[in-house]
């Protein structure tokens, strides 16, 4: 299951579809992969926290139960889509000081998830 402390992070999270090129090993073409991803802008922090749950499964609670995503870190054939940066944003805190919030675009693939059932 997907940690639930970082169930906020999918909150306005975007389905996208991904088109993979196909491999270029063989010969003959053939048609991309066309997979179904969630893309998602979070801060680097909370990027740093959930590096270590990258490529690997985790379904879903809530709004998105009956799903599992993986997170694209460096996987290979999905190069396009690993994280890259989001930009930054500058604002003033309460007491007064100016701070600075570096984002990441990120990918989770997203798949259905399919349990058998007992007759």
């Amino acid at each position: 299951m997907w940690p639930e402390e970082f169930s906020a992070l999918l909150d306005n999270a975007e389905e996208v579809n991904l088109s993979i090129p196909p491999a270029e090993a063989g010969s003959g073409t053939r048609e991309p992969t066309a997979r179904k991803a969630l893309k998602a802008r979070i801060t680097q922090d909370a990027f740093e926290k959930i590096w270590p749950l990258a490529e690997a499964r985790y379904r879903l609670d809530g709004k998105l139960s009956g799903k599992a995503i993986t997170l694209i870190a460096n996987n290979p054939h999905y190069k396009q889509w690993h994280p890259s940066d989001g930009g930054s944003e500058e604002d003033v805190a309460d007491s007064g000081h100016t701070y600075t919030t570096r984002y990441v675009i990120v990918h989770f693939l997203l798949d259905d998830v399919c349990e058998p059932v007992e007759a």
